[in-house]
């Protein structure tokens, strides 16, 4: 029998559902490999394995290598991968889809493409971010207006409700240590949900890029689709981490520990993935299918893999 070139591919069964799978794991001074279907972390602490199949998405911080197995592991099991840098100022993702299907991605590319379409997902997202709030009319110049109020009002909100004091959001990528502690929480926090957002857009195989309110940058749909959770998950997290920890040196850590034990009280997976679909018009179409065809601008659809070259030209008709 002839030797298999390289690691053998999971089974779809052998994967775990988006839905149901551990939010994000953050690891920093670590090195990385593989062990059969588990990822092998090593750092000064001794040896853990983390199976790849249940996690979201990995935040990996300062002074992580990673083999080239481990990513092997990682690229087959649909997990998204997020190298963040000091306290997760900036970040370079990784991702590949779980589904291997272009469903949601031919929606996405379909609404975005279309000007009346496009507005009407960004209406779509404002609704479920102010379920209170009739945006039906209301061009995209009245949306910005609105959100912007609606987003300062949240943070009052939260300032009076944990007595931390607030001005204005401040954030510098170059300094996080000349940030207020609210403001480095609430990078912190806005960064944790980045990469979760991040996670659930490659693994469900939507465009991190193709976005509906933002535009111009790879990840601008991470930016949309982050946005519908930060009043209920990041926000309010950084505000309570800000009272508790506000002279904490390590606040960044102390804020990503918070929003990790949000998303899972707060059942985020399993959200954002009825969100997306619902978003992209697919609630009910199940994306996962494995299907690959020919497109033909006259006969639509046609079956991948048959020697066409031995059919005469007009199909025979």
């Amino acid at each position: 029998m002839k030797k298999q070139v390289g690691a053998k591919k999971p089974e779809r069964y052998e994967l775990g559902r988006v839905r149901d799978r551990i939010t994000f794991l953050y690891l920093e001074h670590a090195k990385l490999n593989r062990q059969n279907s588990a990822i092998q972390v090593t750092d000064s602490r001794g040896i853990v394995y983390v199976p790849a199949a249940i996690l979201s998405v990995l935040m990996l911080g300062p002074g992580v290598d990673v083999s080239h197995r481990a990513m092997e592991l990682i690229g087959e099991s649909g997990l998204g991968v997020v190298w963040v840098g000091e306290h997760g100022v900036r970040q370079y993702a990784y991702g590949r889809p779980l589904s291997h299907s272009s469903a949601l991605l031919e929606a996405q590319a379909k609404l975005v493409s279309n000007r009346r379409s496009r507005v009407m997902v960004a209406r779509k997202m404002y609704q479920m971010r102010f379920p209170d709030d009739d945006v039906s009319q209301l061009t995209m110049q009245q949306l910005r207006g609105r959100e912007g109020a609606r987003v300062r009002r949240v943070y009052l909100d939260n300032s009076l409700r944990t007595g931390v004091p607030w001005s204005r959001r401040e954030y510098n990528p170059n300094d996080f240590e000349a940030g207020t502690p609210i403001n480095k929480a609430l990078t912190a926090a806005h960064q944790a949900l980045y990469g979760l957002s991040y996670s659930v857009i490659a693994a469900m195989g939507a465009s991190a890029g193709l976005g509906f309110v933002h535009t111009g940058h790879d990840l601008s749909f991470v930016y949309d689709f982050a946005d519908l959770y930060k009043a209920d998950f990041s926000i309010p997290v950084a505000f309570d981490v800000a009272a508790k920890f506000s002279e904490d040196p390590d606040i960044a850590t102390k804020t990503r520990l918070s929003m990790r034990d949000s998303f899972v009280d707060g059942k985020l997976l399993v959200r954002m993935v009825t969100d997306l679909k619902s978003l992209l018009g697919m609630e009910e179409a199940d994306s996962t299918v494995d299907s690959i065809n020919l497109w033909d601008d006259r006969m639509g659809l046609q079956e991948f893999g048959v020697q066409y070259h031995e059919q005469p030209e007009d199909g025979g008709q």
